[in-house]
This record gives C-alpha cells, structure tokens and sequence, in this order.
C-alpha cells in the first residue's frame, strides 16, 4: 500500500504544478511519515542526495551545457548551416535537409535537444520562411530534427543513463551514432517527400545558394571549418582515449572559447559572465533533480519496487516482443509528461532488470530509453522541443504538434528497428 500511495502522491504533486525535484524530495520523505518502522530517515536521504552528486562522469553535464551555449552565441550553427546549404541546396528539398543536417552537427556539440532546437532554429527558421517554406513545417521540422542533439553523441541523457545503471558512457556515445544517422536519413526522406508535394520556390532558393556559390567553396570552408572541427575534437579525445567523457567536455568549453573568442570574434570577454549565470541557469534544476531522484531511486530500491514490477510484467508477459513493446509504450507516456533527466534517473533501475532478465544488452536498452524520451521533446503536453520552436516562431504549439506528426511516426519507426535489431546500436561497440 506504501508504495502505491507514494506514486499517487508524486503525479498529484506533478498534476498541481510542484517542480519535479521538490515532488521527488516530498515523496521520498513519505514512507518514512506513513510507517513508522521503516529504517529510512531524512539523514539518510540528505547524505543519499549529497552521495548521488559525487560523481566524476556528472561533470561532464554542466560542461557541455556551457559548450553549447558557448557555440550558440559564437554563431556556430550558422556556419554549419552555410556549409550544408552549399552542398544541398541545389537539391530537391535541400535547404529543409540542411537543416536536419545542421540539427545533426550540432547535437554532435551541445548533447541537448533543446539547445540545438535554440541555436539552429533561431537561425534557420526565418532563412528557410524567406525562402517560402510553410513557417510551421520550418518550426516543426527543426523542432522534430532537435531531438538528435539527444541521440547523436555526446548526449547528456546518456551521461545521466550511464551513472544510472553503470554502464559505460563512451559505449552509449558510440551506440548512438547509428541510431542517430538512421532518424536523420529518415527525416531526409519525409521532407524531400513534402518538398515534392507541396512545391519549392526554386528561384529564391537559388539566389541563396548562389550567393554561397559565389563565395566559392574554399572560402564557405574556411569560415565553417573550426565549426565543422568541434564533433571532430570532441568525440576524437574520446574514443581515441586521449580522455574520459568528462575531460572531453571540459576541452569542449576552451575549445568554444578559443574559436569564439580569438577565431570568430562573435564573443566578447565581457560577454563571459552572463554566459556562465545563463549556464548555472540551466545546469541548477537538473542538478537539484538529480539529487533528489537519487534519494528517490534508494527509497523504491529499498520498497522493492523494481522487482515487483520486474515480476508483474515478466509474470504477465512472457513473449520477449511482448514485453519490449509494453516497456515502449510504457516510456512514450512517461516521456510526454516527464522530463528526460528524472525519467532516466527514476526509471533505469526498475526497468533494466526486465530487459536484461530477457537477454537484452544495457546498452542497447540505453539507446532505446533515450530515443523513446527523445520522442518525448515533440509530444504534448511538456514536449520541451515543441516549446522552444513555438518561442522561436509565436505559433500555437499544437499547430506545430500537428504538423510533426507524420516525422514523429517516422520516429516511431525507427524506435522498433533500434528495440528488435540490436545491431543497429552495437555494431560500433567493441
């Protein structure tokens, strides 16, 4: 009964508009307020909160939202945006696969969905509108296209899996490749079959790309190349074992630093200040959601909640399919009304002893939670992605759901391909 009341309490907190770390923390505590004789105190959470911070791979997360911010407001996204458009823009549906490209690039940077939706759509919306595009297929195709900033490695979701079940961060970076490229091939696919049926105005479209043209290519080259080099710098210290996931992400922020600062000269040293406040901005929830999801993850643990739901579902289902398409769902509810941070962080621990008990890698199951989530950013009601390009553009945000909703099934698609071909994920892991 505790453990059933514990859950209703956290979705009444969550329904009433409780921020999610103080819901986690006031449900934590609750056990121990509903029966007396359970072991676990307010002491034992405080020290479970601190102990789930001391963590070396976490450090990895504020340095990569710095590095993102960093190369937002160095105008990296621009630079990669020209590059692509130089190459594509000739193409049936090319500028609009310039931006899938570029959201592709810079997921490679920042590992943030939102971010990439921030830095890339506040640049190419309005390019892609001049250029007579539908303005909600713009803003809903950037929106959709952001969440490979959370598959394509690095990816904070995968640092925060990672610490949740022990597995090894540069080892999901790598399983996402794949995953991350099929999404984008088939989001490629889905505009240049839009741009087909509904038409391009392919004299705008040319004076654009014939003003890159013009520049000739050595020089679009030359402006993008420091832009094109930083997924190259960052997951090359990484796999190469110059550095941990950590260090890479430190050498990520100088890195943004030197080239915007020195390179571009699109930021100033004065500048820098209110670069870190936005930073602690943004790192500051995820970190107080991180502490009180690790005292919330001790207190299930200790309830025994993962394995009553291990045996409910393996009791009930027994088709391994079966299984994997329920979790699925499972996750894709979750992930339209719950941040991907608490997600991962509450519910690693009760569903990784599921999929391993039927033989799944950890890794792969670590691919298919985040993609899942990454869906998550495009669904109403808390579809993050769909917030900030309804910021970006000023169009209602169901208007926009409406419009990604063909791309969203493509998703969906490629969910079942990664959940039943595990090569997919593991073919790039040693």
């Amino acid at each position: 009964m505790t453990t059933a009341l514990l859950f209703i309490a956290f979705i009444a907190l969550l329904i009433i508009a409780i921020p999610v770390s103080i819901s986690l923390g006031i449900t934590s505590v609750l056990p121990s307020i509903l029966d007396p004789s359970f072991t676990v105190g307010a002491k034992y959470l405080i020290r479970a909160m601190f102990g789930g911070l001391d963590s070396f791979p976490l450090l990895a997360v504020p340095m990569f939202v710095l590095s993102g911010i960093l190369m937002a407001k160095g105008g990296i996204s621009k630079r990669l945006f020209d590059v692509f458009a130089y190459f594509l823009g000739r193409l049936p549906a090319g500028m609009p696969c310039a931006v899938i490209v570029t959201c592709l690039f810079y997921g490679a940077i920042s590992g943030s969905g939102p971010a990439t939706v921030a830095a890339v759509g506040s640049m190419t919306i309005p390019i892609l509108v001049s250029l007579g595009y539908d303005k909600v297929f713009a803003a809903s195709i950037v929106a959709v296209a952001g969440g490979l900033g959370v598959i394509i490695p690095p990816s904070i979701p995968f640092i925060m899996y990672g610490m949740a079940s022990g597995s090894s961060v540069s080892d999901l970076f790598l399983a996402g490749i794949i995953p991350g490229l099929l999404i984008a091939a088939l989001l490629i696919g889905y505009a240049f079959f839009y741009c087909k049926k509904h038409g391009e105005d392919r004299e705008k479209i040319n004076e654009q790309v014939d003003a890159l043209h013009e520049k000739g290519l050595l020089r679009v080259l030359k402006e993008s190349f420091f832009a094109l080099l930083s997924p190259v710098i960052i997951l090359g210290c990484i796999y190469t074992g110059v550095a941990s996931p950590t260090e890479a992400a430190v050498i990520s922020v100088f890195y943004a630093l030197l080239i915007s600062i020195c390179v571009y000269k699109t930021i100033q040293i004065k500048q820098i200040g209110s670069i870190l406040v936005e930073t602690l901005r943004t790192y500051a929830p995820i970190l107080f959601i991180l502490a009180a999801s690790t005292a919330f993850s001790r207190v299930l643990t200790l309830l025994h909640v993962p394995q009553m739901v291990s045996e409910a579902i393996l009791n009930n289902f027994h088709s391994p399919i079966a299984i994997l398409l329920v979790i699925n769902a499972f996750l894709l509810v979750v992930g339209m009304v719950m941040d991907t941070t608490p997600a991962i962080l509450i519910l690693t621990p009760i569903l990784l002893p599921i999929v391993t008990a039927i033989g799944m890698d950890p890794i792969q199951f670590g691919v298919i939670l985040v993609v899942n989530l990454a869906i998550g950013f495009v669904t109403p009601p808390i579809g993050v992605n769909l917030f900030v390009a309804s910021s970006l553009t000023e169009i209602e945000l169901m208007k926009i759901s409406k419009k990604a909703m063909p791309m969203i099934g493509l998703f969906l698609i490629a969910l079942l391909l990664i959940t039943f071909i595990p090569g997919i994920s593991l073919c790039l892991v040693g």
